[in-house]
């Protein structure tokens, strides 16, 4: 709920606004892969399997030389990291398979032999999404498995493609056409902090929420048709970071309302956090248009490079691999722009607001160590006043809204 405040007198209106104080909770319309059942197909007889199919089951396909690849450079590899050293190669089985759009192909036996079989298959094979963003073509997988008796011998894997080479090379060029402005926006020189929060911001304020968004589990539809939802936000901060040569990968789970969700896990400067680029939008869940309000505060910030406390208050993992603690806090965006505050320190409020008139932002977001420095922030800036010492003279109304789960507080002009 925001609240408007006019200089010198009574409250005057409550409105409802979808900020970080009042987001309702809400998922992100399948935020998971999209995928076939698992189709399976043995072959058992009694005298094993035919000559025939035997070579066919250990012929394996060389790529040609020059085969097109969609593999992004840089791309992150947190997840084929911390995989077992069998669940690797099948990984980078399927991520050539996928990655040059093949029809099909043989996992390689050696996978077998390791012990691994189909069960096994969709693990590395969400792995590999979480790892590969500019997989924008692809949206679930297809197996077959051949045995003889109880033994398996073969198993052939094939992804599931949304569209054919001609349309994903031409998709892919119209997303480097996209993405080229906003890589060339920061310098390679920049900190991994500011890299996060540029990528935080830019998709932010380029991107509608949108449940009904087109391609909205990939890429496209954030860097070319601007609207999307969970999924895409997390998989186009990953993309934007890596391309960076920031270490992002995605993470997938629920909120604390049971739907499905997406976001990354992030390194800066040698520690992890968590980012969540969807409920940093304040328009998340909310109504379009509502970007052009003047004054109208577009981002929450409570969700750039958190803890793995923090984050567990709203959200659950889901994890296919073993994550980090996240326990730093240095790089947390309230510690970084000098807005956390400990107690009520008046020097510090009023250059917070300096600083972001100077960075023309239209708005001030102070965080609270503890709820008894909330309560005296709140006290001094509201019920005091004191809030109007640090806008300018002409600003007679100030809206606000507060989040007393993450005990911080927003304030922007209207003067409507």
């Amino acid at each position: 709920m925001g609240v408007k405040l006019r200089k010198g007198g009574k409250w005057t209106e409550i409105i409802l606004m979808l900020l970080s104080a009042v987001l309702v909770l809400g998922g992100c319309a399948d935020n998971s892969v999209l995928r076939e059942t698992a189709q399976t197909a043995s072959v058992h007889t009694g005298q094993g399997v035919s000559d025939e199919r035997q070579e066919n089951i250990n012929t394996v396909k060389k790529p040609e030389e020059d085969a097109f690849s969609f593999i992004m450079d840089g791309a992150s590899s947190f997840t084929f990291d911390r995989l077992g050293e069998a669940e690797q190669i099948w990984y980078k089985d399927m991520e050539r398979l996928i990655g040059s759009m093949e029809e099909k192909g043989e996992l390689s036996e050696q996978g077998i032999q390791s012990g691994l079989d189909e069960t096994n298959i969709d693990k590395i094979f969400q792995c590999l999404l979480n790892d590969h963003p500019e997989f924008f073509y692809v949206d679930g997988y297809t197996y077959t498995k051949y045995t003889r008796e109880d033994e398996l011998l073969s198993v052939e894997f094939a992804g599931n493609y949304s569209m054919d080479m001609d349309a994903a090379r031409q998709r892919k060029a119209m997303i480097e056409e996209a993405v080229e402005p906003i890589v060339g926006g920061i310098s390679a020189d920049a900190s991994d902090y500011d890299k996060v929060k540029y990528v935080y911001e830019t998709i932010i304020l380029n991107t509608e929420y949108n449940l009904n968004a087109p391609d909205n589990q990939n890429i496209y539809s954030v860097f070319v048709n601007k609207s999307s939802v969970c999924q895409g936000y997390a998989k186009a901060t990953q993309y934007l970071l890596n391309r960076l040569g920031v270490e992002c990968t995605m993470v997938q789970g629920s909120v604390d309302t049971g739907e499905g969700h997406a976001w990354n896990l992030v390194l800066v400067d040698g520690s992890f956090y968590y980012v969540d680029t969807t409920w940093g939008d304040v328009y998340y869940k909310g109504e379009s248009g509502n970007r052009s309000k003047a004054g109208y505060p577009e981002i929450n910030y409570d969700y750039l490079c958190i803890t793995t406390k923090d984050l567990l208050r709203t959200h659950i993992l889901n994890t296919y691999v073993p994550l980090p603690e996240c326990v730093d806090t240095k790089d947390n965006y309230y510690v970084r722009e000098g807005a956390l505050f400990t107690a009520y320190d008046r020097e510090r409020m009023k250059l917070l607001f300096e600083n972001a008139r100077l960075e023309n932002k239209t708005f001030v977001t102070v965080k609270c160590a503890d709820e008894a420095c909330f309560r005296e922030i709140m006290n001094a800036l509201i019920t005091e006043y004191e809030i109007f010492d640090y806008f300018d003279k002409e600003d007679r109304e100030v809206s606000y809204s507060h989040d007393e789960k993450w005990l911080s507080l927003t304030f922007w002009v209207t003067n409507e």
